[in-house]
């Protein structure tokens, strides 16, 4: 005779197959073995496959002394769904607190919209083929998106709902990190998107395309905002509407870090006025007086000892002044050093140079034209020949900034911080580069202004759990062992079982217990 018995350990109740039977002597035996436990939050019970599919599933009935059994015809109506990506994905969107804003500020549709980044970070194609992913596997009850349901979405969503969601999520991410700004462009076929515009193309493709400006946190390295721009509207622009923007949504504090093409006078400025007030660090462009005259100002006296920076393995050179930017307004000016780029640099030139001169020695009267020729080489006709000099000062010229970074700040007081802060930056690249290789995002399939900015925000929220997933794949080296879709193929092994209204998860295997160990994640399911 057997029974079922419930048996509490520490914060878990466990469940015990007890069986009773006579030993060679007659005596009564009991013997008891761990067959599940019940959930701590509905009560129900989950019991293991290897149980299951060795007896069948048991409900108790009476107590648990009387056990029936569930049919064949049970189990073979039974679902069985992939559990693990879900899982994942859902416990990161509660963690980060994506679930919770996404719920206030979309309450009738942010379980779809969860639906749809869960599939786009799980599969990466297009969002025609939700409807099938959705049907083996587990998401939220219902949930199945057809091409119908998904074209609603695409179109339903406004910009005040988009801006309401932005407004919460940087109140909650954008607190005491810096924030990476960096713009990139989205191409597409159609003709009916009035965004899409020809201008400069990041990716050199001859398209109409829409560019996308993108906040990020270097630390949580997390997405923080995003606003989407006519294609034709370049770099310099954008930064102004975007500090609009932020500072329409009242977020408050921010710190960017941005790179040399947001680097011109008048943005600079907007960032010191009064009305932004944004804290900022930016490189500067060398086609900036400004940056080159740092460079000359430093360059005698910077390779010393007692201007050495270190940042992880490079040695570097770093000086910090206080200068006027404008009547207003003083900066910190950060002019940062690397004598190996340095030398790389101006050894490549010389060997360029050294090769240019042996072949006009050899056909002068054929190269003295070339344009690579003519901008380091005067080439004249000296009677019979002809005499080749090199033009040390322009090649010293173009030599000079080889090796060096001049960034500026309004609070950031010494130079291996603020380098530091920089390098950080690299964030929003890779958050593109993930945005377009696995979101499915590297080509618009819509038709219309607001699919695509629906489109686009929803490849927002699923570079949000992209994002996350990257950061502590790196932060525990799963790198090491997995890449990324490695990784959740993993976790696709892991199944649930729906029998009647039995909820049953497989136990997890070592690689699993791994993972979920490593986002903070309970591995006891």
């Amino acid at each position: 005779m057997s029974c079922i018995v419930p048996v509490k350990v520490g914060n878990h109740t466990y469940l015990y197959e007890s069986v009773s039977f006579r030993d060679e002597n007659g005596n009564v035996q009991n013997k008891r073995r761990t067959v599940g436990k019940l959930d701590p939050i509905s009560g129900e019970r989950v019991y293991k496959p290897e149980y299951i599919k060795e007896k069948g599933l048991y409900n108790e009935i009476d107590g648990g002394s009387d056990l029936e059994v569930y049919s064949v015809t049970d189990v073979k109506q039974s679902v069985v769904k992939e559990y693990g990506v879900f899982y994942l994905f859902n416990e990161i969107a509660r963690i980060t607190g994506l679930v919770g804003i996404l719920a206030e500020t979309m309450p009738e549709a942010y379980e779809d919209i969860l639906c749809l980044a869960f599939y786009m970070v799980a599969t990466g194609e297009p969002a025609m083929y939700c409807e099938d992913w959705l049907y083996k596997s587990e998401c939220y009850p219902g949930k199945l998106l057809p091409s119908q349901r998904i074209s609603e979405i695409m179109s339903s969503l406004t910009n005040g709902e988009r801006m309401h969601f932005f407004e919460r999520w940087g109140e909650h991410r954008c607190e005491n990190e810096y924030v990476a700004l960096d713009i990139t462009s989205i191409s597409t076929y159609s003709e009916l998107i009035n965004e899409a515009e020809w201008g400069y193309n990041r990716d050199k493709e001859k398209l109409p395309q829409v560019n996308v400006c993108m906040l990020m946190g270097e630390k949580s390295r997390l997405p923080i905002l995003q606003v989407v721009y006519s294609g034709s509207i370049g770099d310099v622009s954008t930064l102004k509407t975007t500090l609009e923007t932020a500072s329409g949504l009242d977020l408050k504090d921010m710190s960017l870090v941005m790179d040399k093409g947001f680097s011109k006078i008048k943005n600079i400025d907007d960032m010191l006025s009064e009305k932004y007030k944004v804290r900022f660090v930016t490189a500067l462009s060398f086609a900036m007086g400004f940056a080159k005259e740092q460079v000359k100002r430093e360059k005698d006296a910077i390779d010393c000892a007692e201007k050495t920076i270190l940042i992880g393995d490079d040695v570097l050179r770093g000086a910090t002044s206080i200068q006027a930017w404008n009547e207003e307004h003083d900066i910190y000016v950060h002019a940062c050093y690397c004598p190996e780029a340095a030398t790389a640099a101006r050894n490549h030139a010389f060997a360029k140079v050294y090769e240019l001169t042996s072949k006009a020695n050899e056909k002068p009267e054929e190269y003295r034209k070339a344009a690579d020729v003519k901008k380091y080489l005067t080439i004249r006709k000296s009677g019979a020949g002809y005499s080749i000099k090199i033009k040390n000062e322009a090649l010293e010229n173009e030599l000079l900034t080889k090796g060096w970074l001049i960034l500026i700040s309004n609070h950031v007081d010494n130079a291996q911080d603020a380098l530091k802060i920089y390098r950080a930056k690299d964030v929003v690249e890779k958050g593109f580069l993930r945005m377009k290789s696995c979101l499915d995002l590297a080509r618009l399939r819509v038709h219309s202004d607001e699919a695509m900015q629906n489109k686009i925000f929803i490849g927002f929220i699923a570079l949000i759990i992209t994002a996350h997933i990257h950061k502590i794949m790196a932060d525990y080296k799963l790198y090491k062992t997995w890449t990324m879709k490695k990784m959740l193929k993993i976790l696709e092994r892991l199944k649930i079982h729906y029998i009647k209204s039995d909820r049953i998860v497989s136990p997890l295997t070592k690689d699993q217990k791994r993972i979920f160990s490593a986002f903070g994640l309970k591995a006891d399911l």
